[in-house]
């Protein structure tokens, strides 16, 4: 990683004096060249070393967006958009530098349609603001990434989490998306009509696009009405095995969970001792079940049966908000729980998804490739839809133990891939998984892509040496 830094530094030019006396002008304090400032948005909570731009701008509208693309575009500064920064795979770093846009003060509501199931939002306001500001119409966002994330950045990264079994991804919730095209313009994609037949799907173009097409400043969002009833369950397995198979006839057998999560016995140590737990030490599965009160006795008491089946022992309850937060928050926490286990060293954290009647056999496989490695890992997952991520532990001055985790991350997603499953279910491309994504779509539609990107941006401004290279590989 250190050298794939080196080389990625020596690409950057210097901002032009022009260009930042321009933005200067033009924000005031909002536009900074300040180291701190400058460092703040140059990392990611991917292993990357910082990749710093050479400039940050604070935006509050669509058009100050688009009034900073136009500069960039006349001065070719790259510019990339940042919500949070809990990206995991290197999307926001400035491998050329350039003008970070810092859309984090775009935090309004705009609109709020109960009756439609619908709401628009500035692409910083993060799904927790969201679900504060629609709680009093009885509804909720589902798509819960584990962070709390800007949905302008969930859209870009195509996101989703531990409710995408029941709710879907963001794919599926995104219904209409306000965007700056690299030349500065401003569209409009979708509408909030539940289906169009009308032209290409703009939309799904730039949703988990990673900024690399054009900068999302508004989204509009499917709602859902808030469940009647929530019940969630833990249970503990003797074999890795017996909980993911638990998982797959639960699918198989149409039973409507809302999230279902699986951790394996190091990530149960972990959060045992992050979140002051007592679980047993054992593969685990925390369900959630959402409907009506009856609804949702019947899910989980067929959950239960299945669970049995495959020698659950300890299934346990949590009806009220307080306990479910308390297993939920251990379950977001799971990633630095297992930071905690080796001070100082990194994560590299994978993802892949596949079929969910493979997802046995892909998980065990990379179970024993783990415990050959002899490196401390963790492997959990939104299993429900086949999505399992590996936490690898590393000592970032160790650069041969780097090196065995990347290739460990290589050979399950080669194994990923040849069960027709993808890279990354979730996390997206970035700065990591560019070669993955050849191997998984191979070069005919990467070439595709290409074309899109060319057409769209041909000065390459827009979040420049992410999902796929300018130029194919020689």
């Amino acid at each position: 990683m250190n050298q794939m830094t080196q080389l990625q530094a020596t690409e950057k030019k210097p901002l032009p004096a022009a260009f930042a006396a321009a933005l200067a002008t033009l924000f005031g304090t909002r536009f900074s060249v300040a180291q701190a400032v400058r460092a703040h948005h140059g990392r990611d909570e991917s292993a990357y070393d910082p990749m710093l731009p050479d400039a940050v701008l604070f935006a509050h509208s669509t058009e100050e967006v688009a009034a900073a693309v136009r500069l960039c575009g006349q001065h070719q500064v790259p510019v990339i958009a940042y919500g949070t920064g809990t990206s995991l795979e290197g999307h926001i770093l400035a491998v050329q530098g350039g003008l970070t846009i810092d859309l984090s003060q775009m935090a309004a509501v705009l609109a709020v349609h109960p009756e439609d199931l619908t709401a628009t939002v500035q692409a910083g306001v993060t799904r927790k603001q969201l679900n504060l500001a629609v709680k009093d119409f009885g509804l909720f966002f589902p798509i819960d990434p584990g962070a709390d994330a800007s949905l302008g950045g969930m859209a870009a990264t195509r996101a989703s989490g531990t409710n995408a079994v029941r709710y879907g991804t963001m794919r599926e919730n995104t219904l209409m998306l306000t965007v700056v095209t690299a030349d500065g313009r401003i569209i409009k994609t979708g509408t909030r009509a539940k289906k169009s037949a009308a032209g290409y799907d703009l939309t799904h173009l730039f949703v988990g696009s990673e900024g690399t097409l054009g900068i999302i400043t508004e989204v509009t969002l499917r709602l859902y009405p808030l469940p009647e009833a929530i019940s969630a369950a833990v249970c503990s397995f003797p074999s890795v095995a017996d909980a993911v198979n638990t998982v797959i006839e639960t699918i198989q057998m149409g039973v409507p969970v809302a999230r279902v999560e699986f951790l394996d016995e190091n990530g149960v140590k972990a959060i045992n001792a992050h979140s002051k737990l007592d679980l047993p030490v054992k593969p685990l599965l925390l369900f959630e079940f959402h409907g009506s009160e009856q609804g949702v006795q019947e899910q989980a008491q067929r959950v239960q049966e299945i669970a049995a089946e495959h020698g659950a022992s300890g299934f346990e309850w949590a009806t009220r908000p307080e306990d479910r937060t308390r297993l939920w928050s251990a379950r977001h926490n799971a990633y630095f729980a297992l930071l905690q286990m080796r001070p100082g060293w990194r994560a590299i954290t994978t993802d892949c998804c596949v079929p969910i009647s493979r997802l046995a056999e892909c998980i065990l496989a990379t179970q024993a490739d783990c415990e050959a490695s002899g490196m401390p890992y963790s492997i959990i997952g939104h299993v429900g839809d086949g999505n399992f991520h590996v936490l690898l532990l590393v000592d970032p001055a160790d650069a041969a133990a780097v090196d065995r985790a990347e290739s460990l991350n290589a050979r399950m997603v080669t194994l990923a891939i040849g069960m027709d499953g993808t890279c990354t279910g979730e996390h997206g491309i970035g700065l990591h998984k560019m070669d993955f994504l050849v191997q998984e779509h191979g070069a005919p539609a990467i070439d595709t892509m290409r074309i899109v990107k060319h057409a769209l941006d041909p000065q390459n401004i827009m979040n420049p040496g992410k999902i796929i290279r300018w130029q194919p590989a020689p």
